[in-house]
C-alpha cells in the first residue's frame, strides 16, 4: 500500500515527538535520581510551609505531565475525541506547572526589592492577567481542534491535524513577562552590586537571570516552532519547557536552602531562613 507524502511527514513526526518524550523522561528520571539524597534531605529536614507545599507541586508535576504523554506516545488505536481529551488535560497541567514555577521567581523578586507591596501587587495582576488570557487563548484553540492519528500501521500517537497559530500568544506573554522580571532583577543588582557582599544575595540574582534568561530562550524557541512547523512538531517543545523550568525552580530552592542552612551551622552572621520564605528576611 501506497502512503501520500503528507501521510509520511505526519508520521515522521509522531515518531519523533515519541523520541523528544522519552528523552525528557529520561532526563527528569536522571535528574530525580542524581538529586535524591538532597531531595529528601530537603523533604526531611526543612520546615512545613507554603512555599515547600509550592515546591512539591513543582517538583512532581511533571511527573503528571510525563505519564500522559508517555500514554498518548505509546496507546494504539486511540481515537480522536480521546486525543483530544488526553491532549486538554495535559495542556491543564502544562499550565500549572508553569504558573507554579514563575511563582518561585516572582517571591524572589519582591524579595531582592525590599518586600516592596506594590511591586508585588503589579508583578501578581499582571502574572493573572496573562495567566487568564494564555488559559483562554490555548484552550479556545485546543478544545475545538480537529486530531488525527497515523494511517501508517505500527506508527502510534496523535497530532493536532487543524493547524492554529494562536498557540504562539501564550508563549509571547510569557517570554514579554520574564523580561520584566529580567529587567526588575538586573536593574536591583546594578543598584547594590557595591553595597552587599551577601552570599546568598548574590547566589539569588544568579538563579534569577540564568531561570529567566533559559525561560526566554525556549518561548522564543515555541513562538517558532508554532508559527512555523506543522503536524506533531509544532507543539513538540511545549512540554520540554515547562519540565526544564520546573527542574531549574526546584534545584534552585533546594541549593539556596541548603546555603542557607551551612550559614545557620556555621553561625554566619548573616541568616535567612529559606524555609518560610519570609520575604523581609532576605536582606536582613
Amino acid at each position: 500500500m501506497e502512503y501520500s507524502t503528507g501521510d509520511i511527514a505526519a508520521a515522521t513526526s509522531l515518531q519523533f515527538f515519541t523520541y523528544i518524550y522519552v528523552s525528557m523522561t529520561t532526563f527528569w528520571v536522571y535528574d530525580y535520581a542524581c538529586s535524591l539524597y538532597e531531595e529528601w534531605t530537603f523533604l526531611l529536614r526543612s520546615h512545613w510551609s507554603k512555599v515547600k507545599g509550592l515546591y512539591i507541586v513543582t517538583r512532581y508535576l511533571p511527573f503528571l505531565l510525563i505519564a500522559t504523554n508517555l500514554y498518548l506516545s505509546f496507546i494504539p488505536n486511540e481515537t480522536p475525541s480521546k486525543c483530544r481529551v488526553l491532549n486538554n488535560i495535559n495542556s491543564g497541567f502544562g499550565i500549572l506547572s508553569i504558573v507554579v514555577s514563575e511563582c518561585f521567581f516572582i517571591l524572589r523578586t519582591y524579595v531582592l526589592w525590599n518586600n516592596n507591596r506594590i511591586l508585588l501587587a503589579a508583578m501578581v495582576s499582571t502574572f493573572f492577567t496573562f495567566v487568564v488570557a494564555s488559559c483562554s487563548i490555548a484552550f479556545a484553540t485546543i478544545v475545538p481542534a480537529t486530531y488525527a492519528t497515523s494511517t501508517i500501521p505500527g506508527i502510534t500517537g496523535c497530532y493536532q491535524s487543524s493547524t492554529s497559530f494562536q498557540l504562539f500568544i501564550p508563549f509571547f506573554l510569557l517570554s514579554v513577562f520574564e523580561l520584566g522580571l529580567m529587567m526588575l532583577t538586573l536593574i536591583r543588582a546594578i543598584q547594590n552590586w557595591r553595597m552587599t557582599n551577601n552570599r546568598l544575595y548574590v547566589v539569588l540574582l544568579k538563579h534569577n537571570i540564568f531561570f529567566y534568561a533559559c525561560g526566554l530562550l525556549f518561548s522564543v524557541a515555541n513562538i517558532f516552532t508554532s508559527l512555523l512547523l506543522h503536524y506533531a512538531y509544532h507543539a513538540m517543545l511545549h512540554d520540554f519547557q515547562f519540565i526544564v523550568l520546573a527542574i531549574l525552580a526546584t534545584r534552585m530552592h533546594r541549593h539556596l536552602w541548603q546555603m542557607n542552612r551551612h550559614a545557620y551551622s556555621s553561625r554566619a552572621i548573616i541568616h535567612i531562613p529559606m524555609t518560610n520564605m519570609l520575604p523581609a528576611e532576605y536582606m536582613a
